[in-house]
């Protein structure tokens, strides 16, 4: 009886967290579908239609904005999984000298954030003229602190027998990367994916500091910009925010297995 009490007491728990969560999404949703540029929060009395999602893509540009925060992102997380596997791998396999130490730096990279190595970054770009190109927006993140450590504790937890029986059988390193360890580590993987290219879609400090070309706007920009025209139309400011907010939201939708299982079995193994 005392077991079933608490497991409701925890279900109703976690129904109020859920319920706090998601209740300002409602409210926007709800104000989103209001189609009469509803200049208020107001609820009552409005008619309902998809009028304000068609107005704040028109009005918004959010094709070419979406284009390349898709490209952004997809490079991003691409050339992330690439550099945290080959160096995760090699930091969680690889006995070297100073292999510690290292890992120590890459840890410590994580409580740096990226705001202070804006102007070394800018400067960098700059030498080289990237500046108000698509590599200023994929190149300064291309390799992640997080990612590398988040790899490796990921091939940590692996057992290093099936490595070891690959390469009995001929396999190079190589191989036993990509057709043994890499299809083991596919929770892992998706879960750096998930996270990468949420970061990236949600990014809005690179786009406004290294671009300044309309035409290599990302959503988060056009998003800023669209709420500076439009402060006074609440439906259009939240059909907006919807428009920028799906493709992340099905993203996940579609990763959350993997996600969960990613996080579950990925520890702080040494």
């Amino acid at each position: 009886m005392q077991s079933r009490a608490i497991a409701w007491l925890t279900v109703a728990g976690l129904g109020l967290g859920a319920l706090l969560v998601l209740a300002p999404l409602g409210v926007m949703l709800l104000i989103s579908f209001q189609g009469d540029g509803a200049e208020s929060l107001s609820l009552a009395g409005r008619s309902w239609s998809w009028a304000s999602y068609r107005l704040a893509w028109q009005q918004g540009h959010f094709l070419l904005s979406f284009a390349n925060s898709t490209l952004v992102a997809l490079a991003v997380t691409l050339l992330q999984v690439l550099t945290s596997t080959l160096a995760g791998y090699a930091i969680a396999r690889f006995q070297f000298r100073g292999r510690r130490l290292l890992l120590l730096a890459i840890v410590a990279t994580l409580v740096i954030p990226f705001q202070l190595l804006v102007i070394p970054v800018f400067m960098v770009l700059t030498w080289g003229h990237l500046i108000n190109t698509y590599a200023a927006l994929i190149l300064p993140t291309a390799a992640s602190g997080f990612g590398i450590f988040w790899m490796r504790q990921c091939f940590q937890s692996l057992p290093i027998d099936l490595e070891e029986a690959a390469m009995l059988d001929g396999a190079t390193r190589w191989q036993v990367l990509w057709r043994v360890v890499f299809p083991l580590a596919r929770p892992a993987v998706v879960t750096l994916v998930l996270l990468t290219f949420i970061g990236e879609w949600n990014d809005l400090f690179k786009p406004l500091v290294f671009t300044t070309r309309p035409e290599l706007r990302t959503v988060q920009l056009a998003l800023a910009d669209f709420q500076e025209q439009f402060t006074s139309s609440w439906s259009l400011l939240m059909a907006a925010v919807a428009i920028a907010t799906l493709p992340v939201v099905l993203l996940f939708l579609i990763g959350q297995r993997q996600f969960i299982q990613g996080i579950a079995t990925t520890g702080l193994k040494e």
